[in-house]
């Protein structure tokens, strides 16, 4: 009988401290950024071309992704602006 773990078995999540640097977020495709920041592909990537919207990383050949944390701070400048 394979019982699902109960919550007293589960390994707990690495929690963060003041002496360890922050956790990284979750990596975005294009379209989760274009939605959030409300920018269309060619806008997001002139941006990035002009050093005003952060960096995206390859993850392969034709996997392109951004940092969460990354897009939320941008959107928190621009917001405060």
């Amino acid at each position: 009988m394979n019982a699902l773990p109960q919550s007293n078995d589960a390994i707990p999540f690495p929690r963060e401290d003041a002496s360890s640097p922050p956790v990284p977020g979750r990596l975005l495709r294009l379209p989760e950024v274009m939605a959030r920041v409300g920018l269309k592909r060619s806008a997001i990537y002139q941006r990035m071309s002009d050093g005003r919207f952060p960096r995206s990383r390859s993850l392969g050949p034709k996997c392109t992704v951004w940092v969460e944390a990354e897009i939320d701070a941008w959107i928190k400048r621009v917001a405060s602006a």
